[in-house]
Formats: structure tokens, sequence, C-alpha cells
């Protein structure tokens, strides 16, 4: 495995996974409704950590091989719409707007699980508790939608 490359990819996770900072969950988040099966909040910065790192592993592997393109691109949009999801669901608010987020990540990180696997088993393999997660999450959103009916976005000022 390149170093360099696995350098590269944990990069773009962690840039990824900045977002969380940025917007953090902070008191509106604790008034929320939640599920009773909602994780402890130290759960998920441990799954994130620990996914991150399998990904960025595996995903060096996948981009010297032949034939990797498809896997790369999987690769690309799933790291996309999970940077783009915290924004909107804890900077925004906007729960509603975060379900078509979420789910273009659950279907990006479907084909990646898949396309990586097709070019080596254990890299498609280091996807699935990504998947699994992703699963728990897209369902957790869509709970916390359903349990918060009168939750209003934040509304952005003209600048």
């Amino acid at each position: 495995m390149d170093i360099l490359l696995f350098c590269l990819f944990l990069a773009a996770t962690f840039a990824a996974g900045a977002t969380g900072a940025l917007f953090p969950t902070g008191e509106w988040y604790k008034t929320l409704n939640k599920p009773t099966w909602t994780p402890p909040n130290w759960v998920f910065p441990v799954m994130w950590t620990s996914i991150y790192l399998f990904i960025s592993f595996v995903s060096a592997r996948v981009a010297v091989l032949e034939g990797n393109a498809y896997a790369m691109a999987f690769w690309g949009m799933q790291i996309a719409f999970n940077a783009l999801w915290t924004p909107v669901f804890f900077g925004l608010r906007h729960l509603k707007a975060s379900i078509p987020i979420m789910l273009g990540l659950w279907i990006s990180v479907l084909g990646a699980t898949i396309t990586h696997m097709q070019l080596d088993f254990w890299a498609g393999l280091a996807f699935v508790p990504y998947l699994a997660w992703v699963t728990v999450a897209a369902a957790l959103n869509m709970a916390m939608v359903r349990l918060n009916p009168d939750q209003e976005p934040l509304q952005l000022q003209n600048i």
C-alpha cells in the first residue's frame, strides 16, 4: 500500500468529518425528540474515526488497481455526501432536507462497498461496517424527522 495515498484519503475523510466540529450538536440537538434506540453521544466519534481509518486504508489499496474507476467515483460520492449532511442537519437544522442527502450517502456507500469488493475482497469487506452505520444513521435521521414534525430549519439572513 502507498502510504502517501493512504494519507491523502485520510485527509479527505477527516476534512469531511471536520464538519462535525464546525456544526456541533449543541443545545438544539439535546431538545429534539429522539428514538429510544439512539446511540449514546460517545459512540459517534468512535464509529466515524474507525470508519474513516478503514475506508482510507482500503481505498489506498484499491486506488492503484486497474479498473478502479467506479470504486473511486463511489468513494468520491460518499465523502461528498458525508461532508454535506452535517451542515444541513446540524448547521441549518433542516431535518427534512437531510433525508435526500442521507439517501445519496447510503447509495454511494453501497456502491463503494460493491465496487471495492469486486476489486479486492478485503477492501469491500472493510466498507461493510460503514454501510451498517449509515443504515443506522439513515433510520435515526428518518425517526428524528417523524418525532419532530414541527422543527423548523434556521432562517438564513441576507448578507
